[in-house]
């Protein structure tokens, strides 16, 4: 069992910046890929970000490219999301997820363990 449980969301303006943690407790030797979701009202849930723990590969989806920046810190268990120049349409819910083995794959249904969300909130 791993469990996650994300912090640092809130309102900001536009141009803005926030940074999402995510401590991971419970048999955290297991985690492999570890990613920041968003899902926004009316829409699906896309991957935002995502970093092998042990590589240190990562990924974006293009429209957070140069803005977003996802950091781990091995010794903590804690993912991060900064996020700077912050715009209205990345409001939505993030969540962060784990997913088992060292591929990394932007479906959400391969990651089976989440945490509950925190909203960010990104006023014009």
């Amino acid at each position: 069992q791993v469990q996650l449980v994300e912090s640092g969301g809130g309102l900001v303006q536009a141009g803005g910046s926030l940074r999402l943690s995510c401590a991971a407790s419970g048999r955290t030797l297991s985690i492999d890929v570890m990613g920041w979701f968003r899902q926004a009202p009316g829409k699906e849930r896309e991957l935002v970000a995502a970093i092998s723990w042990i590589r240190g590969i990562t990924y974006y989806t293009d429209s957070v490219k140069g803005r977003f920046t996802i950091s781990k810190d091995n010794a903590k268990n804690t993912l991060y999301l900064q996020m700077n120049s912050l715009k209205p349409e990345d409001t939505a819910v993030y969540y962060c997820a784990r997913k088992p083995g060292t591929v990394l794959v932007t479906t959400d249904t391969e990651y089976n363990y989440w945490g509950q969300g925190t909203q960010v909130t990104v006023s014009s």
